[in-house]
């Protein structure tokens, strides 16, 4: 008979975790739950700053696949590409993207120039140490290279070059920052899991910006994803819109699998991006292993879709990196 035993790891989180690492708990407290009503065995670990010793003894198990909600490595996104990587090594089966496109689209710097080379549409780019080539009176965005969950962006990350290199930028360098053109429009995650027939598009899933002063940029800032009680908490909703265009929904599935086919995505993704008023598509950026909480915007855009929540999951594991 089959091992019908299966191991959820997450990154462990510190005692003075913030918002965006505490969330892991949820997913794995709605994987664990999917998984049982799988007719799965499932155990849960933390993962910590000791990870080779963790994996390697994870390995000494023996259980059918590891589903991999690991999102940092002792707190840093640089390295969280060991966690696939070591799995891999291993021999263990595991859900989610392989270590190839967890390293890829760990850098958003490394991600857009494979993008820019591969015709998938991203905004101009520029080094932190290039600012003075930044356009007078033109709008811009400083993001970290390796962060996500939108930690490291605030209201202040947008920014219009006046000429002089802002204040923002002075303590900033190129290994750990850059800056995008800023496109001024509306914002859409959109979110693509395996299928048996391939890569699927979910339902795009739009930002909205209620009641946002000219003073308050539109976007998913650290405050208007984590910080309840805040304005921008209050103010940012998801929605799935009805009736986009035949030319936005097209521009939109081309970049998303696009993403998919040359990162060599699995499992699960979501690709966020911004759209002009032309309804050109401008990737911001590629992740892979997305939030899965029962909130996520993954897991809502495949409920709209129909799916419950043991198609999502089951769909996820047949996908495995083996």
């Amino acid at each position: 008979m089959m091992n019908r035993s299966c191991l959820i790891i997450y990154n462990e989180p510190a005692p003075d975790a913030l918002p965006d690492e505490l969330d892991v708990l949820d997913q794995v407290n709605f994987i664990d739950e999917t998984l049982q009503s799988l007719g799965y065995e499932v155990e849960c670990r933390g993962i910590t700053d000791n990870f080779f010793r963790e994996i390697e003894e994870i390995a000494e198990e023996k259980y059918e696949f590891v589903f991999n909600l690991v999102e940092s490595v002792g707190k840093k996104a640089e390295i969280l590409y060991f966690i696939p990587g070591l799995l891999n090594m291993h021999h263990i089966p595991y859900t989610g993207c392989p270590v190839e496109a967890t390293f890829v689209t760990g850098s958003k710097v490394l991600a857009r120039n494979i993008m820019k080379a591969n015709g998938i549409p991203v905004a101009g780019g520029y080094k932190v140490s290039g600012a003075r080539q930044l356009t007078r009176g033109k709008k811009y965005i400083l993001k970290p290279v390796w962060e996500d969950g939108s930690l490291g962006i605030t209201e202040e990350s947008v920014f219009t070059f006046s000429g002089t290199i802002p204040e923002i930028l002075k303590d900033k360098n190129d290994h750990h920052w850059f800056i995008e053109e800023f496109i001024d429009g509306r914002e859409f995650n959109v979110s693509v899991k395996a299928g048996p027939d391939g890569p699927e598009m979910l339902p795009p899933a739009e930002m909205i910006f209620h009641n946002y002063p000219d003073d308050i940029p539109r976007i998913v800032s650290y405050k208007a994803k984590w910080m309840e009680e805040t304005f921008q908490y209050e103010n940012s909703r998801r929605y799935f819109p009805d009736g986009l265009s035949e030319k936005l929904l097209k521009n939109l599935k081309d970049a998303v699998i696009g993403c998919w086919n040359v990162f060599g995505l699995k499992g699960y993704a979501r690709v966020d991006m911004r759209v002009d008023s032309d309804e050109n598509v401008y990737v911001l950026e590629v992740n892979a292993n997305p939030c899965i909480s029962p909130d996520s915007g993954f897991i809502s855009a495949a409920v709209h879709a129909g799916y419950t929540h043991q198609d999502i999951i089951r769909d996820i594991v047949n996908d495995l990196n083996r």
